[in-house]
């Protein structure tokens, strides 16, 4: 399948993620902070009294609630969304010993990893699976009329209990980031060094280098200044 290629990185660097994916994980890590923060500022009794506007803070909590989805749609849809699609079927793909690993809870060791982990996998199922639940309890706890007063207590107790969860998986995400510079690094710049690549996802470091032989030579009769038809995702020089 063909991507829309970046400018490709110096050698020894691998274009990891483009500007689109970069621009949808930034985008809902600022609407999930802000749900965070906004439902604590409505919901833990030593912060409410700090809120003077709550009718402000609740109606962009729903609405940022609302669009929590909006810049996945946006990132998939036409011909820029083709390295997103291209990343959420790695992510939704489970090898056999990834699933033996996960129903040890962790316990047998993993083979070499692509260019998602197994926890990066487990986290992304979680991430997307909240956004919907949330959703739709949320628009039950707020769009109340049409629903049982039963729904009602439902809706709110799973929106709680799941809102706690997703705070402690942000929290950790958070850590997991600052202690691996190298992956928070390509989410800023989109590039990662190929020696990490050896050393943490070798399966998708040699997809990139099979990527970059099978690429054709630019043609001679190229235009000065013109790019290839077919550029590969990464530095040849790896």
């Amino acid at each position: 399948m063909s991507r829309p290629a970046e400018p490709a990185p110096p050698g020894g660097w691998l274009s990891r993620f483009d500007r689109v994916e970069r621009a949808l994980h930034w985008t809902t890590a600022g609407l999930f902070g802000f749900l965070i923060l906004s439902g604590a500022a409505l919901y833990v009794p030593a912060l409410s009294s700090l809120v003077n506007r709550r009718a402000l803070v609740a109606s962009l909590h729903v609405w940022c609630g609302v669009a929590l989805l909006v810049p996945l749609l946006l990132s998939v849809v036409g011909p820029w969304g083709a390295r997103t699609r291209d990343d959420l079927r790695r992510l939704n793909l489970w090898s056999a010993a990834e699933r033996r690993w996960l129903r040890s809870f962790g316990r047998v060791s993993l083979p070499k990893q692509g260019k998602f982990n197994a926890g990066q996998k487990l986290n992304a199922a979680f991430t997307l699976g909240a956004m919907v639940v949330m959703l739709g309890t949320g628009s039950v706890m707020h769009w109340f009329g049409p629903f049982p007063v039963s729904w009602r207590t439902g809706a709110t107790f799973v929106h709680d209990a799941l809102a706690t969860a997703v705070v402690a998986v942000v929290v950790g995400h958070i850590g997991f980031a600052l202690t691996h510079r190298d992956a928070l690094w390509s989410m800023l710049t989109g590039r990662i060094r190929a020696q990490w690549a050896r050393a943490n996802a070798p399966e998708w470091l040699e997809e990139e280098r099979s990527a970059a032989r099978a690429a054709p030579a630019p043609s001679a009769q190229t235009p000065a200044g013109s790019r290839s038809a077919v550029q590969p995702n990464s530095s040849t020089a790896l």
